[in-house]
This record gives C-alpha cells, structure tokens and sequence, in this order.
C-alpha cells in the first residue's frame, strides 16, 4: 500500500486516468454484446418465421402431411430448406401433435411437448423463446392449413442463440483494433495530462505541495506586514493575519469583493494603473498605512494586484524619534557655532575693556533668543515644530539666510490623519530647498518666509523665499522619487516625502514660481478627509 500512496503523481494520474478508460471499454462492451445478441435474437426470429411460413405454405406439405408416409416424403424436402436457410431444426408436426420431420431420426413419430405449441393448434402464428441444455432458442409456430382453410398440422422452426463468447469470438478482431486504439489514446492522453499538471505544480509531488502550503501559510500570518492580493475581478485572494488586524477586518473576507470588504483600500486602481506604486502613503480604515503596491501580470495580461503595507503609526514613531536626535544634533551643532561666536564677541570685548558694551551685548543677545522662543511658543502648540524653526532660523544665519515666520501664524489642532511628524518632514523639506535655493544666488537679501495658518477647514502651509525662481520643467518634475537638480547622492527624496503625505489626506500643492522674483509653495491640508480645499485659494 505504501508505494501505491507514494507512487509520483504523474504515475498516479496516469493510472487513474487509463482505469477510467479501461472501466469505460468494458461498459461499452457490455452494452454493444447486448445489443448484439438482441440483433441476433431478432435476426434469428424473422429467419425462423419467414422459413417456417416459407413451409406452411408448400403444396407437397399440404398434401403430404395426412398421408401414412408422411415422414418419408416430408422429412428430405424439411432437410434441404433447413440446410438453405441455414435454420437449427424444422419439425412438422400433425394435428396429433406428432413429429413427423426431425433433424435427429430418432425423434420423428415421438410426441412434441414443448410446452408452448397449444397457440400454434389454434391457428395462431408466434415467436417463443425456449431453453435447450445452456442454450437459448427462438422459435417460429407456423399453423399448416389445406385448401379449404382448415388446420391440419403446424411448422415449428428453432435457431439456437449464440452464446456471448460466441459473439465476442465472431467479433474479435473488431473488438481488438478498437480496443488496442482506445487503450493506446487513453495512455498517451492520461500521460499528457499528468505531465501538464505535474508542470502546472512546478514538478511538485501533492505532499510537498501540502507541506509547502502550511509552511508558506504559517510563515504568511507570522510576518509583521499586511499582504492583500485580488483577481482581476476585484476579488480577494489572499489576506493575512496582520493584514486583517491592521484594518479592522473581522469577517472572513477571501473571495468577497474588496470594495464591499475594505471600501477604501484603493487597491483596484492599480489593475487600470499596470505599474507598482512603491513606498506610497494611505489612509485607509482610517489607520495610515505605507504600501506598495504591484500589479500581477500573466502573458500580458492584469490577472490581480497584491499591496504590502505596515501601520504608518509605527514608522512614524520612529521617525519621530529619529526627526527628534536629528533635530537634537543639529541644534546642538548651530547652538555650539553660535555660543561660540558670541563667547568670541563678548571676549573680544573684554579685552578692549568694553565692558558696558559686553554687558548690552549680553542683555540684547539674550531678550532676542529669549522673545523669539516665546513667541513661537505662543503661535505653536508642539515642541517639536518650535525646536524646528529654531534650528532653521540659527542654519539660516549661518548661510547668510533670514528665516522669518509670519506673525499671524497659528497652529493648535493637527489636520484628520496628520501627525507632528507629517508637519516637520513637510516644513522641513520646504525650508532646506529654499535655503538650497538662496545658496546659489548673491545678494545681502535673502530672505525666507513661513506662513502655518490654522483655518476652519484646513492647515495653511506656506514657505516663500526670494531665489531665483523654479523653471516650468523642473516644477512638473521636482515632486518625483528621486528627481534633484543637485548631483549630491541621497537626494530626490524630500519633495517626494512632502508630495505623499499631502496625496494620502487628499490635501494639494500650489507653486507659484518665477524667474529671478522668487518661489512660493503652499500646500492645503484639509482638517476632516473629503473635504477638498484644493480650489479654494488657487
């Protein structure tokens, strides 16, 4: 039994497939020796009633049948039809129920009890069936009547029905061919069939396959990542167990539309896209999510699309704490330059013997840092976007740079589905390409200027500076992963951060750019998710 079970597959199918021919033929047989042997029974029939009619209706039996010597003349004359018609046996019997013809001479004169003749003695003409021994015989019941209508014997004619060896053995050779040709066919297309399966599973025995199946299962729900995959008609094929948590998925959900599972997953867009979205930011279930996203293409064809994502959540916590040390450092870094100028100044002062003048430069150094802090603490409502101004106006002083905020900035609630984070990448990346921007140019001013405006339906985010304006071309472009005007490794990534983040709360960007008058770039994050502001101050 065991190397029945662990026969290869290609065995096993073709196997299965060659017993399924095999049983067919036999039916098949089964059926055609019966309907064989009914043709036969039929054919015998006629045979038998068209001789013995052929004999009820011959004069010299007519006028023979009553005679003394009936046997004598009749039982020559029976012989030679029988031997002509090719029949079993033909016996004439008289109106006394006695043989006068026989085929086996000792019978004639004896008494015919068959036991189905009385209906031939009423002038009745039949078919009967009878059994002889391991034989079956058909037999005609003729009624022999003379001229004037009246019976006076019968015509009983019998042919033995073959045996169904009989008729396998008279068919044979036809029954060889076909089955040979049959049989040859069933193998070569039960072969051709298990290897196309056993290359649709990559030559895979069913064992591994199952094997396979539960590691590939097990090791699927154990990753931290969400995977959803669909068919090209927006079914889902495969959702794993983070994937279910991540977004609130409580019924079993393979084989539903997505739409009716996860309403706004947005992965259907990609089987029109074709092309993966890699790294894009989404907010779904209301939870933000960072996905990528690949179209599943066959000869071709879109056939699904599977999306891998993680919980924005967590990232951004770690990037919060990454933003922070950075944030920390160079602060620290611009602080240490800073105090050590103004360590410098107030020496240089002091051995002049400029006293008073050290002391006011003191007093006046520390109300500006002092006021400027409070300020911006008053305007923002989190620590880590007044930390960030702070180290990007003292940057922007060591470039050479004025970063001023507006003084009706105002920043206290964060927009549905934005987080500090979301605001320091934005805030940041805006303000270094300014900076990027006013490094190439030369002139006392160089100014930059931050806008945060809190309105009823959405944050107001603006950074304007006075380079030397964006061109047309690269303004199409300057948002692409990757893209940079600076031939510096590692950039092309910062617009590319600001651009996701606005395209996952539905937010929008306007650039207002020309040449040698400067750059402004506002961007508009609405407070709830579909409320839409993008027109509101273009």
């Amino acid at each position: 039994m065991k190397t029945i079970i662990h026969l290869p597959i290609r065995w096993k199918i073709t196997g299965l497939a060659f017993g399924i021919v095999a049983f067919s033929l036999v039916i098949i047989g089964i059926i055609l020796l019966g309907y064989m042997k009914e043709v036969k029974e039929r054919e015998f029939s006629q045979k038998a009633m068209l001789t013995g009619q052929l004999i009820a209706q011959n004069k010299t039996v007519q006028m023979s049948i009553e005679l003394e010597n009936a046997s004598e003349i009749l039982q020559p004359l029976v012989e030679r039809v029988r031997m002509v018609n090719s029949n079993d046996y033909i016996v004439i019997l008289n109106m006394n129920r006695e043989r006068l013809t026989h085929p086996i001479p000792e019978r004639l004169h004896t008494k015919f009890e068959g036991g189905d003749e009385d209906a031939a003695f009423s002038q009745h003409i039949y078919i009967s069936k009878a059994s002889a021994g391991n034989a079956q015989t058909v037999r005609a019941f003729v009624p022999i009547l003379n001229e004037n209508r009246e019976q006076i014997g019968v015509v009983v004619v019998g042919n033995v029905l073959p045996h169904l060896s009989d008729l396998i053995y008279e068919f044979r050779h036809s029954a060889l061919v076909m089955t040979l040709i049959t049989t040859l066919f069933g193998f070569w297309g039960a072969w051709l069939l298990a290897n196309h399966i056993k290359r649709q599973t990559f030559e895979m025995e069913p064992d591994e396959l199952a094997r396979l199946l539960v590691e590939r299962t097990a090791a699927f729900n154990a990753i931290h990542e969400g995977v959803i995959a669909i068919d090209d008609q927006e079914r889902i094929t495969v959702i794993n167990k983070a994937a279910k948590e991540m977004l609130n998925v409580k019924e079993p959900a393979v084989g539903k539309k997505i739409r009716n599972v996860i309403p706004d997953t947005r992965l259907p867009e990609i089987l029109q896209l074709r092309e993966p979205l890699m790294q894009r930011e989404f907010y779904i279930q209301n939870r933000p999510i960072l996905s990528n996203r690949i179209p599943i293409i066959d000869g071709g064809k879109t056939i699904g699309a599977v999306a891998i994502f993680q919980d924005k959540s967590d990232v951004n916590r770690l990037a919060q704490e990454l933003t922070g040390v950075q944030a920390f450092v160079d602060a620290l870094r611009v602080r240490n330059h800073e105090y050590s100028n103004t360590l410098h100044t107030i020496a240089g002062l002091i051995q002049l013997n400029q006293n008073e003048k050290a002391l006011h430069y003191i007093f006046e150094w520390t109300e500006e840092q002092s006021g400027l802090s409070q300020e911006l603490m008053q305007q923002f409502r989190d620590e880590s976007l007044i930390g960030l101004i702070l180290g990007k106006i003292s940057r922007g002083k060591e470039l050479g740079i004025s970063l001023k905020v507006n003084k009706t900035s105002a920043f206290m609630h964060y927009p549905e589905g934005i987080t500090i984070h979301d605001i320091v990448v934005i805030l940041g990346n805006l303000i270094d390409n300014s900076f990027d921007a006013l490094s190439t140019i030369n002139g006392d001013e160089k100014n930059v200027y931050l806008v945060v405006k809190e309105e009823e339906e959405a944050l107001f985010l603006q950074v304007s500076d006075t380079g030397p304006g964006i061109p047309p071309a690269v303004q199409k472009r300057m948002f692409t992963r990757g893209f940079s005007t600076k031939e510096k490794e590692g950039r092309g990534i910062g617009l590319f951060l600001v651009q996701s983040i606005v395209d996952r709360v539905e937010g929008s960007i306007n650039i207002d750019s020309e040449e040698n008058e400067g750059t402004t770039i506002s961007i508009f994050l609405p407070m709830q998710r579909g409320m839409s502001p993008r027109d509101e101050e273009n």
